[in-house]
């Protein structure tokens, strides 16, 4: 009989909602939400679809133990079952933190998305595990004039952080870093007085995007639990049908400090 032919093949299945539990710095249990579910191997198999019941046999053999908490052990099933040479679980998924609004002491949920993934392969002892999250904040707009009344105004900035760790980077000590370097954090309510504020501050202090992104480098970069870090931030100013990037990460042996006038 002739060897059968094996091939190396990459499968999974995308985008499967789910509820879950993620992980929280305020809710010790992790806050509910609904996500989906990302799951791809590498295996050496015959061409054959069979791999696809057992996904869903894994899957559902955790399904009240689905979230960030329990992933790590989680996704040694998928890896043994599969008899994979690597595999890969993501979660995507909203998260919502409760601010307080600058003026008025207002309560509002904002919500940021999020994504949680672990990757085992077998030449790792440990899962590696990432965590990204998006967060909207305020900065100046580059084509601002400093020093005119009213010069000065603002952009809605989009910025990314990925970070990779042994231990879980929470989301609320991410949004935290990036709000606090940012010109103005962004809120689901604002009242009169709030707006007022904002607006002020926007047209009367300054801080670019480029400076925003190397402060949080600055922040990131000391914090002992983070592996490797990535921040990346899209900038979207009034003016023009495009949006403006800046980016950093870890071991990147070009700095941003100091380049303030290349400001984006």
């Amino acid at each position: 009989m002739p060897q059968e032919k094996r091939l190396l093949v990459d499968v999974g299945m995308k985008n499967l909602p789910f509820p879950m539990k993620v992980a929280s710095k305020k809710e010790p249990d992790g806050q509910a939400t609904v996500g989906t579910v990302s799951v791809s191997a590498r295996i050496t198999s015959e061409f054959e679809a069979d791999w696809i019941d057992t996904f869903i046999r894994v899957f559902h053999q955790h399904r009240d133990n689905i979230g960030t908490k329990f992933l790590r052990h989680n996704i040694v099933d998928y890896f043994r079952e599969l008899n994979a040479t690597s595999a890969r679980v993501t979660f995507d998924y909203p998260f919502f933190i409760e601010k307080t609004t600058p003026v008025s002491k207002d309560k509002c949920l904002v919500k940021y998305q999020c994504s949680y993934s672990a990757k085992i392969s077998p030449l790792q002892e440990d899962p590696k595990i990432t965590f990204r999250i998006e967060i909207p904040v305020i900065t100046t707009d580059p084509a601002s004039v400093p020093g005119q009344a009213g010069g000065l105004y603002g952009q809605l900035s989009m910025v990314l952080v990925e970070v990779a760790s042994q231990k879980d980077v929470y989301p609320e000590e991410l949004v935290e870093i990036a709000d606090r370097h940012a010109l103005s954090p962004v809120y689901s309510f604002l009242d009169r007085e709030d707006q007022i504020h904002i607006v002020q501050k926007v047209h009367s202090q300054k801080k670019s995007s480029v400076v925003m992104t190397d402060e949080i480098k600055e922040e990131l970069a000391r914090n002992d639990n983070i592996e490797w870090f990535m921040v990346h931030c899209t900038n979207f100013g009034m003016l023009h049908s495009y949006s403006t990037i800046v980016g950093t990460e870890k071991s990147m042996w070009v700095p941003l400090s100091g380049y303030e006038d290349d400001e984006v």
